[in-house]
């Protein structure tokens, strides 16, 4: 038996995920389906191959939209044809190394997408609540070690960081003084770095790990020092599902940013999640290549206003974290179909809620 206070929000009620064909989406999605809600994406087609959108046919969303948020015209006429209770913005560009080689495209997708979407919230009185994701990397990053705060200056040196912290920007904008709060609720969510089966994007760790162990090529760091707030994906859908239904029953005092953050505070490098995950399973031979460009290394988030406020309480630690992704990468090679993975792992963390 489960105990999520936050299901009665999503039971019966129009949803809409953008970025529902994403790796953090579909698990969304899925979730989301789970609790009886009528779910519903935006989102352009997947961009990985394979993908575990793909993956889930039928199985994760009820109505697919695949469409662009930088296209404003095509955001507004599904948000008006949908109609929907409930948003939960993750359509984003979500990579440090893509956002040099696009930088524009970087902008454009993060800043004016976010823009578009709650323009047309604007347009739109069926919306009672909306969560925007952005990211822990929103924060002017001091290369201190204590972790950042909700109140902490925005910032971000990489143009992936700057355009989350922009976004940040638009939506606290749209929240102060354009969206009336007496119809519609809207927060930002500042969630850790996601890991946890079924992620197949370039230039990410734990998928970089498990290409070589399938291929048998060297595996390479270009951070091996780089230590980030390392947290599954059910762990922040949690998040952000506890968030949407404290928006949802009226509290317009939640109607703000929030940091989700590991319940251990454990931040981790690159090379002890590398070294974990040979313990669980394989490693692969590991060359360090540094790369020029500028990334954070030291990043902690304090999730302290969550859990008080909230009341978000994880049911993963980090340990769970490394374990869960390990296990489903390696029943996926061992040849468990995809549902079934997703299906079982979503069900033990929801039987460890408290």
């Amino acid at each position: 038996m489960t105990s999520e206070r936050f299901s009665r929000s999503f039971a019966g009620a129009k949803v809409l995920v953008t970025g529902h064909t994403g790796f953090c989406g579909s698990w969304l999605s899925i979730w989301l389906r789970e609790l009886g809600a009528d779910v519903y994406g935006f989102s352009r087609a997947p961009i990985t191959d394979p993908a575990l959108y793909d993956m889930l046919p039928g199985w994760d969303v009820d109505h697919s939209v695949i469409g662009d948020i930088e296209d404003f015209d095509a955001m507004n006429a599904a948000i008006q044809t949908i109609r929907p209770d409930i948003i939960f913005h993750l359509a984003a560009q979500a990579l440090v190394r893509e956002s040099y080689a696009d930088t524009l495209g970087t902008y454009r997708t993060n800043v004016i997408g976010t823009a578009n979407l709650l323009e047309a919230v604007r347009n739109c009185d069926s919306v009672r609540a909306t969560v925007a994701i952005t990211t822990d990397k929103v924060y002017e990053n001091r290369e201190w070690v204590h972790p950042y705060r909700e109140g902490d200056e925005l910032g971000g040196k990489d143009p992936y960081s700057a355009s989350k912290a922009a976004s940040e920007l638009v939506i606290s904008s749209y929240r102060r003084t354009v969206l009336d709060p007496a119809k519609t609720l809207l927060a930002s969510a500042r969630g850790g770095n996601i890991i946890g089966g079924g992620d197949w994007s370039a230039d990410r760790l734990l998928p970089d790990i498990v290409r070589a162990i399938q291929a048998g090529s060297t595996l390479r760091l270009r951070n091996p020092n780089a230590t980030r707030p390392w947290q599954h994906v059910l762990v922040l859908c949690h998040g952000y599902l506890q968030l949407g239904d404290a928006l949802v029953k009226g509290g317009a005092k939640h109607a703000t940013a929030w940091n989700f953050g590991p319940i251990d505070n454990t931040v981790m490098t690159t090379s002890q999640i590398v070294d974990e995950f040979g313990m669980l399973w394989k490693k692969p031979h590991v060359e360090f290549e540094p790369s020029p460009l500028v990334e954070a290394q030291q990043l902690a988030l304090d999730s302290t206003k969550a859990r008080i406020d909230l009341g978000w309480v994880p049911a993963w630690n980090t340990t769970d974290t490394i374990q869960k992704t390990v296990e489903w990468y390696r029943e996926f090679n061992n040849g468990t179909d995809v549902p079934t993975l997703c299906r079982n792992q979503l069900a033990e963390y929801r039987e460890r809620l408290i």
